[in-house]
C-alpha cells in the first residue's frame, strides 16, 4: 500500500501539477520514492528506460532543488545548439532524443555527416558540465528480426558513444544500454513511425560530485 502511494504520488508531480515550473517538479519526484517510483513512471511512460533512470537517480529536497536548476541551466543550452532534437527535462536530469533521420539509416549505425556535427555541438555542452553522467541508448525499429535489431541497437549507441569520446568525453562519464525493438515511441505503422523509433536517447543525470555540491548548497 505503501509503495503505490509513493507511485501515485511521483506520478502526480510529473504529469499532474502544471503550474511547477521543470525544477520544482524534479525536487518533487525525489522527495516521492527516487528509484521505485523511476521504475513505475518509466513503465507508465511507455516503458521508457530513459525516463526512469532519470526517476531514479532523483535525490529531492532541496539538493535536488539545487540540481534542478543547474539542469535546467544545460538543457536550455542544447536545446538552442540542436533545435532539432527533443530535449526534455525530467526529474532533476534531462532526456535527449536526436532527430532519428540525422543519426541513421535503416538497417544501419553509420553515423551521417549531419549527425557528426550535431554530436560536435552536444559533446561541446556535455563537456562544460563535467558534472554530469550520460545514459545513451540504442534502439530500432521492428524491421529485421528480434536478435538483429538487438544487435543494431547495441551499435547504434556505442557509435554514438565512441563520437562523444573523441569529442573530449571522457569514457567514465558515458553509459551504454540497448533494447532493440521493445522500446518503440510510436507504432511501427508507416515508414514516418519507423524512422522515429530508429534513435539513440540520453539521459544526463547528475555524479556523485554535483549530489555533494548540491546537498552542501555550493552548485550554483
Amino acid at each position: 500500500m505503501r509503495r503505490n502511494s509513493i507511485i501515485i504520488l511521483a506520478f502526480a508531480f510529473l504529469i499532474g501539477c502544471k503550474s511547477l515550473n521543470n525544477t520544482q517538479k524534479g525536487t518533487g519526484v525525489g522527495v516521492a520514492g527516487g528509484a521505485a517510483a523511476g521504475a513505475a513512471i518509466g513503465g507508465l511512460t511507455g516503458k521508457n528506460s530513459a525516463i526512469g533512470a532519470l526517476i531514479g537517480a532523483a535525490v529531492g529536497g532541496s539538493a535536488g532543488y539545487l540540481i534542478g536548476r543547474h539542469m535546467d541551466k544545460q538543457a536550455q543550452e542544447l536545446k538552442q545548439a540542436i533545435p532539432d532534437a527533443t530535449v526534455e527535462r525530467v526529474g532533476e536530469g534531462i532526456n535527449l532524443t536526436f532527430n532519428s533521420g540525422l543519426l541513421f539509416k535503416i538497417n544501419s549505425a553509420d553515423l551521417s555527416e549531419d549527425a557528426k556535427q550535431e554530436l560536435k555541438k552536444v559533446g561541446g555542452i556535455l563537456a562544460k558540465y563535467e558534472d554530469t553522467q550520460i545514459l545513451l541508448e540504442g534502439h530500432t525499429d521492428d524491421t529485421g528480426s528480434d536478435d538483429l535489431n538487438m544487435k543494431l541497437s547495441e551499435r547504434r549507441a556505442k557509435a554514438v558513444s565512441s563520437y562523444l569520446e573523441t569529442e573530449n568525453i571522457p569514457s567514465s562519464r558515458l553509459k551504454t544500454k540497448w533494447y532493440g525493438e521493445s522500446q518503440p515511441k510510436y507504432p511501427n505503422d508507416s515508414e514516418e513511425n519507423r524512422i522515429k523509433n530508429r534513435r539513440v536517447e540520453l539521459a544526463i543525470y547528475a555524479n556523485d560530485d554535483m549530489k555533494k555540491d548540491a546537498e552542501k548548497g555550493n552548485l550554483n
